[in-house]
């Protein structure tokens, strides 16, 4: 079976690196002419645990090929997966131009059947507007070619996105006809083999699914950051009241982790989609802005609390930043918590010392692009750390921002020895506070 992905982005290279290695024969479709250069050479453009090794290996065998040029492939797939990005608006609305322009070029290239799939989070409705798109192209030539749309949300975990392609817990998929969905049946049977767990749905709740999910997930992380809010101000442990509530069947313990605010591509931007096609429709997500908001405020807390320890004089300080992407095991660095803080801290006059085992070339890109005046300021200024150690020299205070796995049991000795100051700020509580205290540092955490 062929198929054809436009967009090399994450979810459309892990998506199709996938696919190849169940057999499919896969082209990855990108405009960017460079990328799909280095894609051809084994170059891989983004930080994903296995994938790299999966990409030679299926360009080796021939089953995964890369090119700029989606008119060229369409008369030899059946399936197009559509998993180009869908950016938010200056409102919060997620645009939708890539999308309608792969619509538009499907139309304008197809000579045979073909099954147009929106990998891509939308905004409910989009499979309309990409029918409509595909349709109009189709009556310009005066030609009746059969085709369908469908939406096959993407539900991967950044960090362990090829386990959950390989293995997923669901594949949800949005349909209108049979043949759509013998053609998704087939796709993925062999991912499922024991246990079928493809859900079928209509094209709108399959849509909507996606947003339901992440907006799911990122309430139940402000929901546990303001209790740990709360925690603090009343002297309440919030690890135990994790425990406790976790434990509950109804609950579970998944995504109640209090920490200093949830960043990436996707909750961020699909909460704020959702808020606003709710009001487009005329009605407001109350729950939702509340988490938008709590994670907002969230994202300063770590800023907050070096404040209050240094007496709101934080000029001249050196304050050490580990974990500079939104998790651990990925480069990403949108929406990062670490971009917050570190902005905050050249505002305020300090010498920042940042280190992260991955996300250094993108942390150093945006720093120098996006602060570039605020490290004019007088004393303010950022250095890249060689490691761990390098980063923690001369340190007022160590804020560890992302719980990447090699800041977990570092030479606390070292470290000490190492700082000008004692102040360990924990934004995701995985310390210890009697054996951080034991060792001789001042220590914080959240909630």
């Amino acid at each position: 079976m062929k198929i054809a992905i436009v967009g090399t982005g994450y979810v459309g290279l892990v998506s199709g690196t996938c696919f190849a290695e169940m057999g499919v024969d896969v082209t990855c479709v990108d405009i960017d002419t460079k990328k799909i250069e280095n894609l051809n050479k084994g170059i891989i453009p983004i930080y994903e645990p296995g994938l790299e090794d999966m990409v030679l290996r299926n360009l080796k065998a021939e089953r995964l090929h890369f090119t700029t040029k989606l008119a060229d492939i369409l008369d030899e797939v059946q399936v197009v997966f559509s998993a180009v990005g869908t950016p938010s608006d200056a409102d919060g609305s997620a645009d939708l131009k890539y999308v309608l322009e792969v619509a538009r070029t499907v139309g304008e290239n197809m000579k045979q059947y073909v099954l147009l799939v929106t990998k891509s989070t939308v905004p409910v409705g989009t499979a309309t507007l990409v029918r409509q798109t595909i349709q109009t192209e189709l009556d310009k030539r005066s030609v009746s070619i059969e085709f369908d749309v469908a939406s096959n949300p993407e539900f991967l975990k950044e960090g362990d996105a090829i386990s959950d392609f390989m293995s997923p817990d669901r594949v949800v998929v949005g349909v209108e006809s049979e043949k759509a969905k013998e053609l998704i049946t087939k796709l993925y049977r062999p991912f499922l083999l024991n246990n079928f767990r493809v859900i079928f749905m209509d094209i709108l709740s399959a849509e909507m699914t996606k947003y339901a999910a992440n907006a799911m997930l990122a309430t139940r992380i402000s929901f546990m950051n303001d209790m740990a809010n709360l925690c603090e101000l009343v002297g309440a442990d919030v690890n135990m009241v994790r425990k406790g509530i976790g434990t509950d069947q109804r609950i579970g313990g998944k995504f109640l982790y209090a920490g200093c605010g949830y960043g990436g591509s996707c909750f961020p931007k699909d909460v704020k989609a959702l808020i606003q096609t709710a009001e487009h429709n005329g009605y407001e997500l109350r729950v939702l802005k509340a988490v938008e908001e709590v994670n907002a405020s969230q994202k300063q807390v770590l800023f907050h609390k070096l404040q209050k320890h240094f007496k709101n004089d934080l000029a001249g300080k050196t304050i050490t930043i580990w974990g500079l992407s939104f998790k651990p095991n990925t480069d990403d660095m949108r929406d990062a918590t670490s971009l917050v803080i570190i902005e905050k801290l050249l505002e305020s006059g300090c010498s920042i010392r940042l280190f992260d085992p991955v996300a250094m070339p993108e942390a150093k890109e945006i720093i120098h692009s996006q602060m570039a005046s605020l490290l004019d300021k007088d004393a303010a200024s950022v250095y890249f750390a060689n490691d761990i150690y390098d980063a923690v020299l001369d340190a007022d205070a160590i804020l560890l921002v992302t719980e990447w796995k090699e800041f977990r049991m570092p030479s606390w000795g070292v470290v000490k020895k190492s700082m000008q100051g004692s102040l360990i700020i924990d934004g995701r509580n995985i310390y210890d506070k009697k054996e951080m205290k034991e060792l001789g540092f001042e220590y914080d955490a959240i909630g």
